[in-house]
């Protein structure tokens, strides 16, 4: 739907699409210009009108958006979020004027910025099959006449719009014998010879392999596989052609750079610079050209680019209040615990406020600002009350339950930080040897990694290693999510402790963790003199004996276990 209304005004510049889709007849644009809803600062616009059209095009309303294809009404206000939108839109009427637009934070749900505009699109394609348009379009009929048609290696056009034209027809007699009355196939799809002849008619290169007689040869080829050879790579960067190498970050490039110059002949000649492409190339030496070669690191080291979602953190509101429905248990940092009972919009002097409102005992309700919503924060949501979880007491607005409650935990937190306090006192005299800084087995290690580090991985392994770097004892807690790369860390500085001449012990809680963890430990550390151990129940007494024994003798770099590893056998060098 998104796409079908930027195609219908032109703001797509690059589209990539199928044969079916080309061959299809559909209601889509017209509808979009019969349904579309344009908010402006200062229009008219009857709310209850707006609401109808809301509900008409496939929007669900809600309490509260926290969704896409969600709208809310809470007195003068409207809050909808529709696709393609880059955040939602927050509409405040006064009598039949928009006299705000502006856009909020899902999270926070307070306003960011103004809008003078906002696009809503239907959401449902049976809102789309309502409108009782008529009139159906191809999407060649949408684009504009000097458009080009990019014909990618092994596409294969017509069979595949005769395939799809006699699918259709397979189809619409499945629904006929079903009962349905489906239309016929010349109304749903355009011809394959009509959609050829307009494909012809437009501009069109065609991407063909390389040396097939091509009317235009870009020369390129692929570049030559590396395969974590550094030797192999130190050779192409100081061969004649001019070598570009692509890392993922400035500490790539600089353990690259590193393990270049790492073999006595002086710096590398080739540019190690940061940046992204899909995979390498050589553009061939021409007259009076050297050429060029231009690799990346995912190449070189045969790894693989993990693209991850950027993740949205609430900043400055409790998490859970995001999460809120009416009729959930809350708590109020001055209050206690009361019940959601929704959002609502008041008059204060000669301005309107959002406020959630809060019950307590005895029916008293506590109005709370959204600008004041961090106060808040769900105590226990309403479907989680049964039988054997009964609600908890309300608290009385005024009351000295709360206060006395909360001055209990307070000074059970004052007895427990002060606990804390010696403890970290006495972490901080204690010494201990440091760590070898980095050596170039642990630069190649972590240059071998098959993914491409986090932001978060990179700064975590920096942390790690400078603690250990240090005289004091490293006191540090690792959290991420799963897959996330945790144990990738923990194999870096396991190595770089090994290389210090100690030995690690990898506590887990169970046996099957520390299977997993032996497999990964050891694939990492394959290319390396690491021995690396298991105990656990999964082995046989003598086994563990062994490892006991070959553990005492420093023969055990490694060694990962459950509670096993805590046994008063268990002695390190």
């Amino acid at each position: 739907m998104e796409t079908m209304e930027r195609v219908s005004r032109g703001g797509v510049r690059v589209l990539l699409t199928t044969a079916r889709a080309v061959l299809e007849r559909t209601r889509i644009p017209g509808a979009l210009r019969r349904m579309r809803v344009e908010l402006r600062k200062g229009e008219l616009r009857r709310l209850a009108e707006l609401v109808a059209q809301l509900e008409a095009m496939g929007f669900e309303r809600v309490p509260m958006v926290d969704d896409v294809a969600q709208f809310s009404v809470r007195g003068g206000i409207v809050d909808v979020y529709g696709f393609g939108m880059a955040d939602p839109v927050r509409a405040e009427f006064w009598g039949d004027e928009i006299v705000d637009l502006r856009q909020f934070d899902l999270d926070t749900q307070r306003s960011t910025r103004s809008a003078e505009h906002a696009l809503i699109l239907p959401v449902d394609v049976k809102a789309v099959d309502a409108t009782g348009a008529s009139e159906r379009t191809t999407l060649l009929a949408m684009l504009p006449p000097d458009t080009v048609l990019v014909e990618p290696e092994g596409t294969h056009i017509e069979p595949e719009l005769r395939r799809s034209w006699e699918e259709a027809n397979h189809h619409i007699e499945l629904a006929q014998r079903r009962g349905e009355d489906p239309a016929p196939r010349d109304e749903l799809f355009e011809a394959p010879d009509r959609v050829l002849a307009d494909l012809r008619a437009m501009g069109t290169v065609r991407l063909v392999p390389a040396g097939t007689g091509a009317a235009v040869d870009f020369g390129l080829r692929e570049p030559e596989a590396v395969d974590r050879d550094i030797r192999e790579l130190r050779r192409l960067a100081r061969d004649h052609t001019p070598t570009i190498i692509l890392c993922d970050n400035a500490g790539q490039a600089e353990r690259l750079e590193e393990l270049l110059a790492d073999d006595g002949v002086g710096a590398s000649s080739a540019a190690l610079t940061v940046g992204v492409l899909q995979g390498g190339f050589v553009v061939p030496p021409m007259s009076g050209s050297r050429g060029l070669r231009v690799l990346t690191d995912h190449e070189v080291f045969r790894r693989e680019r993990r693209i991850r979602r950027k993740r949205r953190y609430a900043t400055g509101v409790a998490l859970d209040t995001i999460d809120l429905r009416v009729g959930d248990y809350v708590v109020h940092l001055e209050h206690g615990v009361g019940i959601y009972r929704g959002m609502e919009t008041i008059v204060v002097g000669q301005s309107t406020l959002e406020v959630a409102v809060v019950e307590y005992e005895g029916g008293d309700r506590l109005n709370v600002p959204l600008y004041r919503i961090d106060q808040l924060e769900r105590y226990r949501a309403a479907s989680d009350v049964t039988e054997s979880t009964p609600p908890p007491r309300l608290h009385k607005l005024g009351g000295k339950r709360w206060a006395q409650q909360r001055d209990k935990t307070r000074a059970a937190i004052r007895e427990m930080t002060v606990e804390l306090l010696d403890l970290y006192a006495r972490r901080k005299v204690a010494t201990r040897p440091p760590h070898v800084p980095d050596t170039p087995w642990q630069k190649q290690l972590e240059s071998s990694f098959l993914f491409e580090d986090t932001p978060d991985q990179r700064t975590a392994t920096v942390a790690v290693k400078r603690d250990m770097e240090s005289t004091r004892p490293m006191d540090r807690l690792l959290v991420g999510d799963v897959g996330y790369g945790k144990t990738e860390i923990a194999v870096r500085a396991a190595f770089k402790a090994v290389q210090s001449g100690r030995q690690v012990a990898v506590l887990v809680p169970t046996t099957i963790l520390a299977d997993q963890h032996a497999r990964t430990f050891s694939e990492r550390l394959a290319d390396f003199p690491v021995r690396v151990e298991v105990l656990s129940r999964f082995q046989t007494a003598k086994q563990q004996l062994e490892v006991v024994a070959a553990l005492a003798d420093h023969k055990v770099d490694i060694v990962i276990g459950t509670h096993r590893l805590l046994s008063p056998d268990v002695v390190f060098k």
